[in-house]
């Protein structure tokens, strides 16, 4: 008997989320307050359960003490307690940064919240349907968030966002109906012990759609155009939370459905599976790269490295072994650290000093150190440099790859650090050897060379940053910050830079966790 109920992960923030909008009747500002006491409680209880799992093994519940297939059975393993813990501490670490940058309204705290349930119910859930019903509370969320940004170029995004998103939302259901026929339950375990052996038509094609489904969730190249515009337009920690966890979520439950529904044996039964799965990850990686060399906003260009990233994840999960799973785990936590971290970052670097493209941030280091700083160890991530997170999921990969002799992925993989370097290295070069850019004040005067700007430093009353929605003339702003930055915003993006570089040395002790779970499942 577990000492915490997983249900509660879910019940919890589903529930507060209607109490923002119920006391803005009251006070407008109560949403925040409600949202940081619900993901204290939140993180407490993920915490708890990810330490029960390691210690004592799976938490599996059944809700309401309904069995299947009527019932909603949770289950906390070691596969899902990593994700399980990092929505937890995202969302909370995100939320400490809306603090100051806002949207501070009553709704946007709801929507958070029911983000935070349906991310977490995907993470939890052990149901073809019910992870169809998580993943649509929280593309739901998803799209109403990033249309808080006012102006035409958020509800464009937000449109994109929503049709793409229900395509994908579609492909799944449809290949759950497919998966239903094929077997009669949708219970992942009992689908699992069904279709052992003897792969038929049906269930290939339910694999397909599910996977076609969750790619665009993933954002894999080409079903990728929804991500630029929404997080380029949605409010900065909206793009920073929906950047570190929504795609995240969307890979894991992949990983999931296929260790513990379709089986890995599927890829050693049906080959071409896994030749497909490969391919779309290596088109992915070079695709991704490419764009993003390209792209001179800042926050497009994080957006397109992330087509990129998950090409690598892919790859792991295609593998199906364990250096390979492996690697996409420790991949996709880092990856949600480092890639929130940097959304941040350039939130707090447009906030503060107007600067949203490339170019904007020559000598950026001389007026914020401490925020170049981090950026930095968080680029640095991104590309794969030790003794970073980043290198140690591409290592587990790229492993994986030569195990399997899977000679152009694991190219692929290699090249991608080479990709990175050459789309994010010059903004290490703007920052750290660049001078700063002369540009003007509201009021006409220079700030090119610091001023009275410096982290933290609390700039009531600046003017709004510019606009970062859009690739070309930079324009007014869309981003909802009201042009404050606090110490606890630049706290935000320094621990996430900490965080890159201590995830790096636990990632070995992710293979020794997982190890006992990918002895049964591969």
């Amino acid at each position: 008997m577990s000492a915490v109920d997983p249900t509660l992960l879910v019940a919890l923030p589903l529930l507060a989320s209607v109490v923002p909008p119920m006391l803005a009747f009251v006070r407008d500002r109560a949403g925040w307050p409600v949202a940081l006491v619900t993901l204290l409680a939140q993180t407490a209880l993920a915490a708890t359960l990810a330490v029960e799992v390691v210690t004592r093994g799976p938490v599996v519940v059944e809700v309401g003490n309904i069995p299947a297939p009527f019932g909603i059975r949770l289950v906390v393993d070691a596969l899902s307690a990593p994700f399980v813990l990092l929505v937890a501490v995202v969302a909370l670490a995100v939320l400490g940064y809306t603090r100051v940058a806002g949207p501070r309204s009553a709704p946007f705290y709801g929507l958070y919240l029911l983000l935070v349930a349906g991310l977490t119910g995907v993470c939890l859930t052990a149901d073809l349907f019910n992870l169809y019903v998580f993943l649509e509370i929280s593309g739901l969320a998803s799209y109403a968030l990033v249309a808080r940004s006012p102006g035409g170029d958020a509800a464009v995004a937000a449109l994109r966002y929503l049709l793409l998103g229900t395509v994908g939302a579609s492909l799944y259901l449809f290949g759950v109906g497919y998966a239903y026929l094929a077997t009669g339950t949708l219970s992942m375990a009992a689908f699992g012990a069904r279709v052992a052996g003897s792969p038929g038509t049906l269930v290939l094609a339910a694999f397909a759609l599910v996977a076609a489904g969750l790619g665009v969730k993933m954002a894999l190249y080409p079903l990728h155009t929804w991500k630029p515009p929404a997080y380029a337009a949605a409010p900065t920690g909206v793009s920073a939370l929906l950047a570190a966890l929504a795609s995240t979520v969307a890979a894991y439950a992949l990983a999931r459905l296929l260790l513990s529904a379709f089986g890995a044996t599927l890829l050693e039964r049906v080959p071409a599976v896994r030749t497909l799965l490969l391919t779309a990850a290596v088109v992915s990686i070079v695709a991704g790269a490419l764009l993003a060399a390209r792209e001179p906003v800042v926050r497009r260009r994080l957006a397109y490295s992330s087509v990129s990233q998950f090409g690598i994840v892919l790859v792991g999960v295609a593998l199906a072994s364990s250096p390979g799973v492996t690697g996409a785990v420790v991949h996709l936590v880092g990856h949600a650290v480092m890639k929130g971290g940097a959304f941040l970052a350039a939130g707090l670097v447009a906030t503060q000093y107007g600067a949203v493209r490339v170019d904007d941030y020559a000598g950026l280091a001389r007026r914020a150190p401490a925020v170049s700083a981090a950026l930095a160890v968080l680029l640095l991530g991104l590309v794969g440099i030790p003794p970073t997170v980043g290198f140690a999921g591409k290592f587990y990969v790229a492993l994986a790859a030569a195990e399997a002799g899977a000679w152009i992925p694991l190219a692929a993989v290699v090249a991608s650090t080479l990709f990175s370097l050459a789309y994010l290295a010059p903004l290490l070069q703007r920052m750290y050897v660049e001078p700063p850019a002369h540009r003007p004040d509201a009021d006409g005067t220079a700030d090119g060379h610091g001023g009275d700007d410096h982290d933290g430093g609390d700039t009531d009353g600046a003017p709004a940053a510019p606009g970062d929605g859009a690739s070309g003339p930079v324009t007014a702003v869309s981003t909802g910050e009201p042009g404050t930055v606090s110490v606890g915003m630049v706290a935000v993006v320094v621990a996430a830079g900490v965080a890159t570089v201590v995830l790096g040395a636990v990632a070995p002790t992710v293979e020794a966790l997982l190890a006992p779970f990918l002895e049964v499942v591969l």
